[in-house]
């Protein structure tokens, strides 16, 4: 008796070690990456490129990251969390290092878009959730998935107005080369989510490639990638543009940076609040319900005349509902198709993110430099809350119909 109690315990640490891990490793990943909107200007200034060309770059980045990312998640899924991320540290901070040293588009396209881009597949959500999802009982899943996901927002908080003051005192080579430092922490920190994972029987769902036909059959499962697109758009834009639109509008580079930074204050809050609430109660009802809440809240901050005050509300209210997505999504995903190819499933609804993302940083610019305004971009951005919402109300949450010995745990 004492011996089982004994490997429940033991158990219970591993799973608090790697939702901790899991939890900074993506602090440090996803705070470096939220800063790169500060970057528009001063690398724009320098290297003599415009928007629509910074876009491309950070939209590249986010097609990339999205198009590599079912496969790096089924790696995960195969030999484990731990060698995927010190594989993506290392080629995150290669590609901070080359966009340092960028003289022109090009070099900073290889370093900021394609090696980070790639990069950020082995060091973000879709892997160390799926490493975590393993490791944590059903009932906890998703409250687990918000934990690690307000890692992300505690990073946004920290590192931007870091990278911000670092911009002010130094330039941005210099800057990038000091996040480049802060990446390499991840090295350590990958001890936390290794380990093999542990060997699959039927219960845990059937194998990748007849997982991979039944949800691509499945009508719920193109809802949530559709909802999820949504996501990556509205984040890309904000976060590529936001600061960019507050110096247009005669406003501070500080209040950029501190909206940025707010974001990612409210959102460990609302990570967590969203995965606990998905623990408990409809997953597709709380996504429904985020989603639209983002269209009220762009809508409120465009009415309203804008000032450094409505731009920190804007930013509060728009950060408890950054990534409380995730979690839900996630959660969503291994509650219907399981746990046992949960990040190469949950990879291929980040790539539709992603794809969401890429067009985000990308028409922002474009639209930019065309009209002289976001004005577009944010109407699109309100009918797109709209659509994501309607989207999730037809999801069927109920585990996927499978022989008994087939049903996944939830």
């Amino acid at each position: 008796m004492s011996d089982a109690v004994t490997t429940e315990a033991n158990l219970s640490r591993k799973a608090w070690i790697m939702i901790l891990a899991g939890a900074l490793i993506v602090t440090l990943s996803m705070g470096v990456r939220q800063a790169f909107g500060l970057f528009l200007r001063p690398i724009g200034l320098d290297l003599e490129i415009d928007r629509q060309t910074f876009g491309l770059v950070i939209a590249a980045q986010n097609l990339l990251f999205g198009l590599i990312q079912p496969f790096v998640g089924a790696w995960a899924d195969k030999y484990g969390a731990g060698r995927v991320a010190v594989g993506g540290a290392l080629v995150y901070g290669a590609g901070l290092l080359i966009a340092a040293s960028a003289a022109d588009a090009f070099g900073l396209m290889l370093g900021f878009g394609v090696l980070t881009g790639l990069a950020m597949s082995g060091v973000t959500f879709v892997v160390v959730l799926g490493a975590v999802g393993r490791a944590v009982p059903p009932g906890k899943r998703t409250l687990a998935f918000g934990i690690v996901t307000a890692g992300g927002s505690l990073g946004q908080f920290l590192v931007v107005p870091a990278a911000q003051g670092l911009l002010d005192a130094l330039d941005w080579r210099l800057t990038l080369f000091a996040m480049a430092g802060l990446v390499a922490l991840i090295i350590p920190l990958a001890l936390g989510v290794a380990g093999r994972p542990p060997v699959s029987d039927a219960r845990d769902g059937p194998p990748l490639k007849q997982a991979l036909a039944e949800a691509g059959r499945h009508p719920s499962f193109w809802l949530i990638n559709l909802g999820f697109f949504v996501c990556g758009f509205h984040i890309a834009f904000v976060g590529t543009h936001l600061p960019a639109y507050i110096r247009d509008e005669g406003l501070s580079a500080s209040v950029g940076a501190g909206a940025l930074a707010l974001i990612g204050l409210f959102n460990i809050a609302g990570s967590w609040l969203w995965g606990a609430w998905g623990s408990k109660h409809s997953k597709k009802g709380l996504l429904a319900l985020l989603y639209a809440l983002r269209g009220v809240a762009i809508a409120l901050f465009l009415i309203v005349p804008l000032s450094p005050a409505s731009v920190l509300v804007f930013a509060a209210a728009f950060g408890f509902l950054w990534l409380g997505t995730v979690p839900l999504t996630t959660g969503l995903v291994g509650q219907i198709y399981g746990v046992r190819h949960l990040s190469a499933l949950g990879g291929i609804v980040f790539l539709s993110h992603q794809v969401g993302a890429f067009l985000g940083a990308w028409t922002a610019g474009l639209a930019f430099d065309a009209t002289g305004s976001y004005a577009v971009i944010w109407m699109i951005s309100i009918g797109l809350a709209a659509m994501a919402a309607l989207a999730n109300l037809p999801v069927r949450e109920a585990p996927l119909a499978r022989p008994a010995a087939l049903q996944p745990a939830e």
